[in-house]
């Protein structure tokens, strides 16, 4: 089976896990921990470039960086806390669910489109550094944003 469609089906399950994380995450109050460790957790993904086929030319790092930053610009905008019950919990956002199923629909055409003139592999690593280059600026914003919201709630 093609590479291309395999990685996008992972993509979009992978997806929907998320959107499914997030809805339950609203439920609870969150916490720093939470905020911290998807990007700890997600960077031994970057084990991936010690195979040559995976590695990324300086533009193509580039490239992935500031399209992974701006994307991240949107996620920044619907995530908010807000104070419930003397905890802090992340505010659901209808936005968001749009947003992320948007950038997944993007990824699988972008993915789809590139995969005529860029190595398969190299086409991977360029869209885990996108990924991680986006998810690192959210989760600085929202650790800094909880961490107002912590000390106006505990002085």
């Amino acid at each position: 089976m093609n590479y291309v469609v395999v990685s996008s089906i992972g993509a979009v399950f992978m997806g929907f896990f998320v959107l499914f994380i997030r809805m339950k995450a609203a439920n609870k109050p969150t916490n720093l921990k939470k905020i911290i460790l998807p990007p700890f957790f997600m960077s031994s993904g970057a084990l991936m470039y010690l195979v040559p086929q995976f590695r990324l030319t300086p533009m193509e790092i580039l490239e992935a960086v500031i399209v992974g930053m701006l994307f991240s610009i949107l996620l920044i905008k619907t995530s908010q806390f807000e104070i419930r019950d003397n905890d802090i919990y992340l505010k659901r956002s209808k936005a968001f669910i749009f947003i992320l199923v948007g950038l997944l629909v993007l990824r699988v055409v972008l993915k789809t489109i590139l995969s005529s003139t860029i190595d398969i592999g190299q086409l991977s690593g360029m869209f885990f550094l996108l990924a991680f280059s986006m998810i690192v600026p959210w989760r600085v914003a929202m650790y800094r944003d909880y961490k107002k919201l912590y000390k106006q709630l505990h002085g």
